[in-house]
């Protein structure tokens, strides 16, 4: 095929001067199901099987986002107990601070630019934050799903 006859296909065929960029507020799932950093592992593991997610915002008394913590985070400190009554005791004595992953990986900007940082940083979810407070959550499960249906 000659030069001239290439033709461009852009990869997110939406997303076009007539119609902008997708905004992460426009994917993200609120409310955001959140955890105090004070809560048990029994209560996050307890809290995400409720909640049907796999991950959890860790907040502090003020309400402000301090962290994640993940049924991954979860699974590696169960992992390193060796004994039944080890594991008992992360599960009811351990807090959450104690294995959630700080700082936590935030955004509000485009779904391009989450879909980056989620993969520079190796995440699956990006809290979405103005300011100082938490107004949702995007995964890499709601970047494929619009992809997959068209929306980017």
């Amino acid at each position: 095929m000659a030069a001239d006859r290439l033709q461009y296909i852009p990869v997110f065929p939406n997303v076009t001067a007539t119609n902008p960029t997708m905004l992460v507020s426009e994917l993200m799932h609120a409310p955001v199901r959140t955890l105090r950093a004070d809560a048990t592992i029994a209560e996050a593991v307890q809290t995400m099987a409720d909640a049907h997610v796999s991950g959890l915002a860790v907040i502090d008394r003020g309400g402000r986002v301090v962290g994640v913590v993940t049924t991954t985070d979860v699974l590696q400190a169960q992992a390193e107990h060796d004994d039944r009554r080890a594991r008992t005791e992360l599960f009811e004595r351990t807090e959450v601070r104690e294995l959630m992953s700080t700082p936590p990986q935030t955004i509000d900007a485009d779904v391009r630019e989450a879909a980056r940082q989620m993969w520079q940083a190796e995440v699956h979810r990006l809290f979405v934050v103005r300011g100082d407070d938490l107004v949702g959550v995007i995964s890499q499960s709601d970047i494929a799903r619009a992809v997959g249906e068209g929306l980017l």
